[in-house]
């Protein structure tokens, strides 16, 4: 438990960050109807369960043109 207790001030930023680069690529998703490949519903899962690298995949690879 000191361990985690040690690391924590890293970790939450990365917590912070990670948690708001999840909602703001999930709200793209819902709110956006064009991607360059896939559909909403495998990048939402991309989104939510790859954590950290699923938001920048999607803002990468997925995003569409407007």
């Amino acid at each position: 438990m000191e361990e985690f207790i040690q690391y924590w001030p890293f970790l939450v930023p990365l917590i912070i960050l990670q948690l708001t680069l999840a909602i703001i690529a999930l709200v793209h998703v819902i709110k956006h109807p064009h991607y360059r490949f896939g559909n909403k519903g495998f990048w939402i899962v991309v989104v939510l369960f790859f954590q950290f690298i699923g938001p920048l995949i999607y803002f990468v690879f997925g995003r569409g043109e407007e």
